[in-house]
C-alpha cells in the first residue's frame, strides 16, 4: 500500500498518457482508498478506457506515476489475483460450448500454477461467488441460454473470482435498460458493503452511476472535476467537460427524473440477445 496512507489502493500523480505521440491524458492526480465505490465519467473520448488500461498495466505511462495495491500496475509483486476486471465488451458466441460455471471458472486460473486443473476447492469458490451474484441456479446452464443481464452477471462472476479486493469495470452496463441498469448499480453496491470491496467503474451514464458511487471523477482528457456525486452531476464543470455533448447530458439528466433505484438483488430486465451495446464507446 501508499506509504502515505496504508489505506490508499489506488493512487495516481500527474499522470500523462500518450498515444501516437498525442496526450490523450494529461495531469491526472486522485486517489481511492480501500472500499470505496469510484464513478469515472466523461464524454465519448475522454481517455476513461484509458486510464482503466494504465491502471490494469496493459498501456505504458508517458508521465506520472500510478501504484496499484502498492505497487507499479502490471508488476507481479503483489497477488496475481489482486484486480477483477470487467472489460467494456467480452464476447461470448452464442454458441460457444460452455456452461455458466465454466465460464466464471476463468477468473481462477490467475490463482492455480501453471498446467493446473481446477480442484474442488476452485469449483466451491465458483459456486459461492455465483451465488453472491443470484446465479447460482444457473452454474449448468449453457452461455448461449442466458439473457443479457444474467451474462454481465457472469462476467462480474468472473471477475470476482479473480479479486475480492479491487474490482475495476468499463461500461458494465452497455445493452442494459434503464431498471436493470440500477439494478446492477445496486447489485455493486451490496458487493462493495459485504465484501469490503473497492469499486472503479466507468460509465457514459454518470446520473446512474452516480446514485450509488461514493464519489465520481469527470475526465475530458484533463480531470475536471473529483468528488461528492451531487455536487459534480450538477456542477459548471461537467458542462465544461461534455462541451458539445452536453445536449445528450441534459437528455440523460431528464431520462432519469422520477426513475426510482431498486435496492433488491438484480434481475434481468434487459432484451434476451446478449451484449447489446447503446453506441457509447470510449477511447
Amino acid at each position: 500500500m501508499s506509504r502515505e496512507n496504508p489505506d490508499t489502493v489506488v493512487e495516481v500523480r500527474d499522470l500523462s498518457v500518450q498515444r501516437n505521440g498525442i496526450d490523450v491524458l494529461e495531469d491526472i492526480t486522485f486517489s481511492v482508498r480501500h472500499g470505496q465505490f469510484i464513478g469515472l465519467v466523461g464524454p465519448n473520448g475522454a481517455g476513461k478506457t484509458t486510464l482503466l488500461k494504465a491502471l490494469l498495466g496493459l498501456i505504458p505511462v508517458t508521465r506520472g506515476s500510478i501504484r496499484v495495491l502498492g505497487a507499479p500496475p502490471g508488476d507481479r509483486a503483489y497477488d496475481a489475483h489482486g484486480i477483477g476486471y470487467v472489460p467494456q465488451r467480452q464476447e461470448i458466441g452464442r454458441n460457444f460450448p460452455a456452461t455458466v460455471a465454466d465460464i466464471v471458472m476463468m477468473g481462477r486460473f490467475c490463482c492455480m500454477g501453471p498446467l493446473s486443473f481446477p480442484r474442488k476447492k476452485d469449483w466451491l469458490h465458483v459456486k459461492r461467488t455465483l451465488a453472491l451474484v443470484g446465479l447460482e441456479h444457473l452454474a449448468e446452464r449453457s452461455i448461449g441460454q442466458l439473457s443479457g443481464g444474467e451474462l454481465r452477471r457472469v462476467t462480474l462472476a468472473q471477475a470476482l473470482c479473480a479479486s475480492t479486493r479491487l474490482l475495476v469495470l468499463d461500461e458494465p452496463t452497455i445493452g442494459l435498460d434503464l431498471p436493470a441498469e440500477h439494478e446492477f448499480y445496486a447489485l455493486l453496491a451490496k458487493l462493495k458493503a459485504d465484501l469490503g470491496l473497492t469499486i472503479i467503474a466507468v460509465s457514459h451514464d454518470l446520473v446512474a452511476l452516480g446514485g450509488r458511487a461514493d464519489e465520481l471523477i469527470c475526465i475530458n482528457r484533463r480531470m475536471h472535476i473529483h468528488g461528492n456525486p451531487e455536487d459534480v452531476v450538477h456542477s459548471h464543470a461537467i458542462r465544461e467537460a461534455y462541451s458539445c455533448e452536453f445536449s445528450f447530458l441534459a437528455g440523460e439528466l431528464a431520462h432519469h427524473e422520477g426513475v426510482r433505484p431498486h435496492d433488491g438483488p438484480a434481475h434481468s430486465h434487459d432484451e434476451d440477445t446478449p451484449g447489446r451495446d447503446d453506441g457509447h464507446g470510449d477511447k
